[in-house]
């Protein structure tokens, strides 16, 4: 059931909902996020496989409101551009998990889940460890350096573009993928909502 309230963090704001209202939750970070601790009902469909789900997403779009949700916000609205461009209309979490549980709202965490870091925490350990290993091997080969500039330049790039390419090379990881079967699991307990 879906009750919007006016402190509600979702923009843009969900249209008014009668009480029988169904609020879908699409979590569109990598399993591994999702499995770290995620919100309770929320269906986890990594960014890079949503247009496998737009028939889906579609259907539970036509049953209720659709929110996506990410760490900070910047996924799920990336999600819900490209959602309304596919005729499926979605609103995105403000803030995301990070501002949800700093509201004080609780987060799922299956007791048999691995802890996987946030994306933005693996980019900054990667994006650090070039860097310094750039500066390292630099001593010897002056070369090594042009490591740290690229990198140091492609994090400059994805604070201007919004986007980052190393967080999308790290979603590939198998630590960060879903088992086909759990998102085959998703998308079918997503169709059969509501029926």
């Amino acid at each position: 059931m879906y009750s919007p309230s006016a402190t509600s963090p979702i923009c843009p704001p969900p249209r008014p909902a009668p009480p029988s209202a169904i609020l879908t939750v699409i979590d569109v970070r990598t399993h591994g996020e999702y499995a770290s601790g995620h919100i309770a009902g929320a269906h986890n469909i990594p960014l890079d496989h949503l247009d496998a789900a737009v028939t889906v997403l579609k259907s539970a779009a036509e049953r209720g409101d659709l929110v996506m949700v990410c760490a900070s916000g910047a996924r799920s609205a990336q999600a819900c551009a490209t959602r309304i461009a596919h005729n499926v209309p979605a609103a995105t979490l403000t803030g995301g998990i990070i501002a949800w549980s700093r509201h004080g709202h609780d987060l799922h965490r299956p007791a048999d889940a691995r802890g996987v870091w946030p994306m933005g925490r693996q980019v900054r350990f990667v994006a650090g460890s070039l860097i310094l290993a750039g500066l390292a091997v630099g001593q010897r080969r002056a070369a090594a350096r042009w490591l740290s500039v690229g990198v140091a330049g492609g994090l400059v790039c994805s604070a201007v573009s919004g986007s980052c390419a190393m967080a999308r090379v790290l979603a590939e990881l198998p630590l960060n993928q879903p088992r086909s079967v759990d998102l085959d699991a998703t998308l079918a307990a997503l169709a059969t909502m509501g029926q």
